[in-house]
């Protein structure tokens, strides 16, 4: 039997050879850009939600999801899981596919606006610069995900969530699209547009 001279090094174990076989392909191989997200999104409800099945009842739970860029680009969606993970995964999912974009002069609507939807009913106000968003609750959510700065607001009816957030979708699909110098007020581009319009006619 040989004997190991003294100072040399041991024999390697397999798993140590293992390791640095890893960590040899890890920096051999490119490393992959992250792609961040380009919108921010932001939960408006989760609740439980029960179903009376044949066999008993079945529990799920449901997500409300907005997202937005703030730069004009806004979305919802609303999904049911068997997890709360997989419920915000697909109500996520469905909020990028009702992406909307919207209509915005200096940071605010360029009329108003009023929308119901069920119970839930809405008013939106164009208002001066530095107002501010005047607004609460899931209204002042998904304006600032969409970008807004200034608006005044009021909901009346249903404090349902969903059927507020659903109701503002609803007023922002409703508002003109008006192509406005940026030093134009919202009254002045509401002006130029509607004098746009009698002319071709």
């Amino acid at each position: 039997m040989q004997q190991q001279a003294p100072g040399a090094p041991g024999p390697r174990k397999p798993g140590r050879q293992m390791q640095d076989n890893r960590q040899r392909r890890r920096r051999s191989s490119p490393m992959r850009p992250r792609q961040d997200d380009e919108f921010d999104q932001q939960m408006i409800d989760l609740s439980r939600v029960t179903r009376v099945m044949a066999g008993g009842k079945r529990m799920r739970f449901r997500a409300c999801i907005v997202i937005g860029d703030r730069k004009g680009r806004v979305g919802w969606g609303l999904a049911k899981g068997a997890d709360v993970s997989l419920a915000i995964q697909k109500a996520t999912a469905q909020a990028k596919k009702n992406i909307i974009t919207v209509s915005m002069v200096k940071e605010t609507i360029p009329h108003e606006v009023r929308a119901k939807f069920k119970a839930a009913r809405l008013l939106l106000k164009p208002a001066t610069a530095g107002k501010g968003l005047i607004a609460g609750g899931v209204v002042r959510t998904v304006l600032d995900l969409a970008g807004y700065k200034n608006i005044v607001s009021k909901m009346f009816g249903s404090p349902n969530k969903i059927n507020n957030v659903a109701a503002v979708f609803k007023a922002l699909g409703m508002l003109r699209r008006i192509d406005a110098p940026a030093k134009m007020t919202p009254e002045e581009a509401l002006a130029a547009e509607e004098k746009r319009k009698k002319q071709q006619v």
